[in-house]
Order: C-alpha cells, then structure tokens, then sequence
C-alpha cells in the first residue's frame, strides 16, 4: 500500500530505533477497509525489526503505539495516511527519543504539571494541512505526561460522531468528552487551553526562571528569523522568543514571489527558516506566550508563560498579525461551526453546499476559486468598489460559473442555531441596504491584525494596532525596535519582512555600538 521509494526513506528514518515496538491493532475483518489498512501497517512494520504488528478483534479499524510492551498514550482511529503519516513517524521517533520536536525542560514541566487524566480525542482531516501540527504536539504531550492520551481520528471514517458533535471544522479536539480547540494550533498554543481548562499545579510549585542577553527577539517569523540571524552574526548572545517559527508562514501553502525561490511552501520555509537559526549561536524559546513585557527601562523584561523571564538592553518586536475577524456578535461561538479561516483545511466539509468569502483580495479570491472546485456554490463579498486581488486571480475567480461577487458589501450581523451558522446579514455600502444570506459556512479573508496586544501599555500604537518604526525600525522608546506585519512598514510581504528584521537588528547593534544602549 505505501510505495517502495517512500518505504526505503521510512527505513533509513527508523534505522536508528531502539526499543521495541507495536501497533495493538482493533479490527473487523468484515470490513471494507480492513484489509488495506492492515496492508498500511504491515508495510511499516516491514520497515524495522523494532517494529511490529498485533492484531484483536472490534469494530471499526483502530491501534495504538507500545513501546516495550508498554502504553505510549497515543492511539489512531483510522489510518494516519495523507499529511498525518509524518505523524506517526514522529510518534515512534519521539517515543524513541530521537524527534526534533521534543518539548524542551520548561514545557515539559508544564505538561508534567496538568491536573488529573486527560483524554484527547482530535477529529481530522486527511487532507489537512494543519491537522498535523495539533496532532504531532497532542502526542508529545501524551509521551510526555502518561495520564494523558491522544487519540486521532479520522473523520470520514466516523461520520456519526461528526454528525453528532456537530463539526465543521478540523482539526477539533476534545479533552475529556468537552470541546477545547478547533482550527490550527501549535504546542504553546494547545497547553495554554489544557492549562485553562483542566488546571495546573505548575504555577503553584514553579520558580521564576530568569535569561539574560544582548538582544531579544519576540517572534520567529521571517522578520523575527533575519533578526536573530543579523545579531548573531554580529556576535550578540540572542534570544528568540516566539509561539513558532515561521509565524504565518506556517499557514501559507504556496509562496511562488521570493526572489531566487521560484517556489516553495510555507512548512518548507518555516523548516528552512529553523534549521538557519540553528546554524548560529542563537537560543531559541519557541511555543511560548508573552504574558507581560516592560520596555521603559533601561534594561528590558519580557515574561512569558510558564515562569520564564528574559532580560536584556535592546528588544526587537517582530510578532507578526494574525488572521483578522469579523468582530461581530457570536463570531466566536460559531469560529469552527459555519466560521472559518482556512479553505485547504475545512472546504472538504462544505463539498456540494453554498458558501462565502469574506474579502476581496488574493487570499479571499484564492480560497474561492479553492472552493468553487468543491463547493456548489461560492459568494464572495468585498467591502470596498474594487477587488485588490491580482489580475491573474481576478481573470480566473470571473471564468467559473458557480461564483458570484459582490462589490461595496459590508457583513453586519451572522446567523446561527445555536449549534452551527445558518447565514449572515450583508450591507450595501452604496444603498445602505440590508440582505439576509443563508449559507452553509464562510471563509474569512479581510487579512491580518497585528499582535501587538502586549506592547500597548509602553508604546503608542497606530489606529490600525501597528507599531509605529522610523526608517531604522525604532520605535520611540531607546532600545526597542519593531520589524515586519506588526509595525508600520507598508507592503506585508516574506520578502519585505526578512529585510526589515535585517534592518532592525543592524539599527539596534549601531545604537549598541555608539553608546545609546
């Protein structure tokens, strides 16, 4: 079932396994997809003597991963096939102690510190690209913590639960039978909720850990990378302090306009983006959320979840934007139930139904023309008299007959059931009219909002949220410096983010030199 040059790679991958281990294996053998599944395993099993398979009768196809006879906490329902076969993988590499996504000592004593047994069970799409990242984090912490446990689970094979917990959106995960996340998410993201959620004793038992250095960086996305790059090279000792590296770019499939690069995808270049970190000196503390920062000293202090203080004289803000929201009443309880964000992830969902796009520019046109492959019928609405999208996107989006786009369309209200959205309310800009819609779901495309949240209190933001930079990237306050989506440089682009990054960290090492900081 898996081809013969991907089993070759899967080989060298699990050449280095020491311990033993099995897939325990529940399965019909009346079922349809019994006997291709089992062929799935049994290929993987071929690929180490460390590995095997056993199989019990159930019901439909399930297993779970023991290493040395012993329960690893992380189980499938269905066959991690698709983007989640790098899941499983990870899963036995992880348990073998040979991954590179290992929680490092203060996340792990944060998982270790989550109150009482945790069941996860995280609903999935195959085609997915962001189920992964919530899976492979999952399942750390369930190697990590053994009262925890995560359970994929393929959605289409288990359509009844879909149906019955009303999902429309993946990934969803659930602890302990209650709804805790839906949509993309990293490990920082993910322990954050289960913190909230289940409680923890990790802020009752924990020491402040402090960090000094020359420079920090906030945010590990391109900006954030060239930044930490530059003063590395500049022989500073550097910090990164981000939620993930890459940032949005994680979440970018296609990026086909950086010079040198005819194209790549965002995973690609997020990897890319860690693995020249590493090539340097420089400290990276990713998965991690700012809690408070104070920048008005002369020696800067930013604290992050978990207990850890960094310190140091110059500080360059790079933490991006993140998707913008309608802001509208019960946005937030339908995000996951007729509200998305990402067409790769959740379009599948809405196969043969109608939908909108919120936004008008290469990201809202993009999704629709994604959609209307799947979609019956696909609605764009732009607020503006014009779309911003390229003309190539335009030429395209006004080729296909299930689309209809409308111009000077603001959305008001958003409609629901109390479970799922039934539609929205749109205003003619022109008219100043009113219409109800009714739709199955919608994207929304209406770009990004700066993460710039944490640094109100100690600078003087735009009224877009932006930071504001002279033409060296400093703010007003000495020794701190702001670079890419978060500040006010205008173009948002991976291009023009690397450069400013570059272009911070060489302003705050001439202020360094010449005495300011």
């Amino acid at each position: 079932m898996i081809d013969s040059s991907l089993l070759d790679q899967v080989k060298t991958v699990f050449a280095p396994l020491v311990s033993q281990y099995t897939f325990k294996v529940n399965r019909d053998v009346k079922d349809k997809h019994t006997a291709s599944f089992t062929a799935f395993l049994e290929d993987l099993a071929s690929c180490s003597d460390h590995i095997s398979c056993e199989y019990h009768d159930g019901e439909k196809f399930s297993f779970s991963l023991l290493r040395d006879r012993q329960d690893t906490g992380i189980r499938f329902k269905g066959i991690p096939n698709g983007h989640e076969f790098t899941s499983l993988l990870l899963a036995i590499l992880n348990a073998d102690h040979k991954g590179k996504n290992l929680p490092d000592a203060t996340l792990t004593r944060r998982i270790k510190a989550l109150k009482g047994k945790i069941k996860l069970q995280t609903y999935v799409s195959l085609t997915c690209t962001n189920c992964p990242d919530v899976i492979q984090a999952l399942n750390v912490m369930a190697l990590t913590n053994p009262n925890i446990t995560n359970e994929m689970i393929d959605g289409e094979l288990y359509q009844d639960d879909i149906t019955r917990l009303n999902i429309q959106g993946v990934p969803s995960v659930y602890a302990n039978g209650e709804l805790l996340h839906v949509g993309r998410g990293d490990l920082g993201t993910l322990l954050q909720e289960l913190e909230d959620k289940i409680g923890t004793t990790h802020d009752e038992d924990a020491q402040k850990i402090e960090r000094n250095y020359d420079i920090l960086i906030l945010g590990g996305g391109p900006a954030g990378c060239a930044a930490a790059i530059y003063s590395a090279r500049k022989g500073l000792k550097t910090a990164i302090v981000a939620e993930r590296i890459g940032g949005q770019v994680n979440d970018t499939t296609g990026i086909e306009n950086i010079v040198s690069i005819p194209k790549t995808t965002g995973t690609k270049l997020a990897g890319d983006l860690r693995n020249h970190l590493q090539n340097y000196p420089i400290d990276i503390f990713d998965n991690r959320k700012i809690t408070e920062v104070h920048l008005l000293d002369k020696t800067k202090t930013v604290t992050a979840r978990g207990g850890e203080i960094f310190k140091a004289p110059a500080v360059i803000i790079a933490t991006g934007a993140s998707w913008r929201r309608l802001g509208l009443k019960d946005e937030d309880k339908y995000i996951g139930h007729g509200i998305h964000f990402c067409p790769h992830c959740d379009g599948p969902f809405y196969k043969g139904k109608n939908v909108a796009v919120i936004g008008g520019g290469n990201s809202g046109i993009e999704a629709a023309i994604d959609l209307a492959g799947i979609c019956n019928h696909v609605t764009v609405f732009e607020f503006g008299e014009k779309m911003k999208a390229d003309e190539v996107l335009q030429k395209k989006i006004h080729s296909l007959g299930n689309v209809d786009i409308f111009m000077n369309s603001q959305t008001t209200e958003v409609q629901g059931d109390g479970q799922k959205l039934t539609g929205i309310t749109v205003k003619d800009l022109k008219t100043e009219k009113s219409r109800q819609f009714n739709f199955d779901g919608i994207f929304v495309q209406i770009g990004l909002y700066p993460n710039s949240d944490p640094f109100k209190k100690d600078l003087e933001l735009t009224a877009r949220h932006e930071v504001p930079v002279d033409a060296f990237d400093r703010t007003k306050v000495t020794g701190v410096y702001a670079a890419g989506d978060v500040s006010t440089v205008p173009f948002k682009q991976i291009m023009i983010a690397m450069g400013e990054g570059a272009k911070a960290a060489l302003a705050a090492f001439e202020d360094r030199i010449r005495g300011v900081i």
